[in-house]
């Protein structure tokens, strides 16, 4: 009599199997989860808190300033969704008591990015400065400012933050040090735009002014915050100064920046850490579902 060999497993077996597979599965979202977050935690930085300013005088509830500041900065919301930069006279309520504002994101951020930066501004200013007269708050991709004078189109190089990163020792590389940061400020008072660049061996520049200033303004405001960090910062391996109407920033390559990563860690390598963790999650779970299968 013959004996007829099957190839298909058991229902048990495959039952057993599939059951071990969707034991994997919640592992899988947690790793996947927890990856996520670190990679969200790395990038989505944007709206870290810089500073605040805010006028010692208040707006009298109800007035029509307030209206008008409302207005203005329901303006600055709306068009945060699609400009990265814009300034606003508001004086619908009464033409006598005009509110000004002005808003604008980092030249590098997304729109999507933009918008939600500048609705945390938003938030801030209304926590941190209620009823007042004037404010402004710097976060880290952008800044919103209002106020009851005509601030928009003027200069201002009042200094209003200052960070230095640290100082490393050592005499020779300080020297070199100071020579790269040197070279990479200097290269942001070429002229040109309202964002600048600059480069000096593996030290990076660059600088920002608001979008009313003209070319000249915004040398004149890059040139003092250049002062101020050269002053103010000795041989750091990075600084950042934020003027009235402009900033500057530099940093050494692989040690410190505050545009584009953070915690010494660059896109890149954070791309190849992500790439090799989700090979390695996907390879433990192919063999662990071959070793099931064998048995």
């Amino acid at each position: 009599m013959q004996v007829q060999c099957s190839s298909q497993e058991p229902s048990h077996t495959k039952a057993k199997h599939m059951k071990e597979m969707s034991e994997l599965f919640p592992i899988l979202v947690l790793l996947f989860s927890l990856i996520s977050s670190t990679t969200m935690a790395s990038f989505d930085d944007y709206t870290s808190f810089i500073y605040v300013g805010c006028s010692q005088s208040k707006y009298i509830l109800g007035s029509p300033y307030q209206f008008n500041v409302d207005s203005l900065l329901t303006s600055v919301a709306n068009a945060a969704t699609f400009s990265s930069y814009n300034n606003f006279t508001s004086s619908a309520a009464s033409g006598s008591s005009p509110a000004y504002g002005v808003f604008q994101c980092r030249v590098d951020l997304p729109v999507a990015d933009c918008a939600s930066c500048v609705r945390s501004a938003l938030d801030q200013l209304s926590s941190l400065c209620p009823s007042a007269s004037g404010a402004g708050v710097q976060l880290k991709g952008c800044f919103v400012r209002y106020g009851n004078d005509s601030f928009l189109g003027e200069p201002d190089t009042t200094l209003l933050y200052k960070k230095c990163g640290s100082v490393v020792p050592g005499g020779g590389y300080n020297s070199d040090l100071l020579g790269m940061r040197d070279a990479a400020l200097s290269g942001l008072s070429g002229g040109g735009g309202s964002y600048r660049v600059g480069a000096g061996g593996h030290v990076r520049a660059l600088a920002q002014c608001v979008g009313d200033q003209s070319v000249k303004q915004c040398s004149d405001c890059v040139a003092a915050a250049v002062a101020q960090l050269k002053d103010g910062c000795g041989v750091a391996n990075a600084g950042d100064a934020y003027l009235g109407k402009c900033y500057v920033s530099y940093w050494s390559d692989g040690v410190y920046t505050s545009r584009h990563y953070h915690g010494g860690v660059s896109g890149k390598t954070l791309a190849i850490i992500i790439g090799v963790t989700l090979g390695l999650v996907i390879m433990i779970i192919f063999l662990s579902f071959i070793r099931r299968t064998g048995k």
